[in-house]
């Protein structure tokens, strides 16, 4: 699974219907955590209170900012890696 965001855009991910990007998974909460991509391309994620949280690079995180390419987002069980395209932040 991938998805994209495009600088200046703000999107959720979890479990529920009202989630930007639904993940039906085991251990992601309905709204698990938000990503944000600023004008300039930087990526920050923000977990939003879930039950089995969000990492990045296996670390658990409140709140992770300027996230690279290569590194793993994990939501519950689900990895993601971050891909960022060339001439962005």
């Amino acid at each position: 699974m991938s998805f994209r965001l495009l600088p200046g855009e703000i999107r959720t991910i979890g479990r529920a219907t009202g989630a930007q990007f639904v993940l039906e998974a085991p251990l992601v909460s309905r709204v698990h955590c938000r990503l944000t991509c600023s004008g300039d391309g930087q990526l920050t994620v923000e977990d939003l209170g879930s039950t089995n949280g969000t990492s990045v690079d296996s670390a658990r995180i409140d709140r992770a900012v300027a996230l690279q390419s290569g590194q793993t987002l994990t939501v519950g069980r689900v990895e993601f890696e971050v891909l960022k395209a060339e001439g962005t932040s």
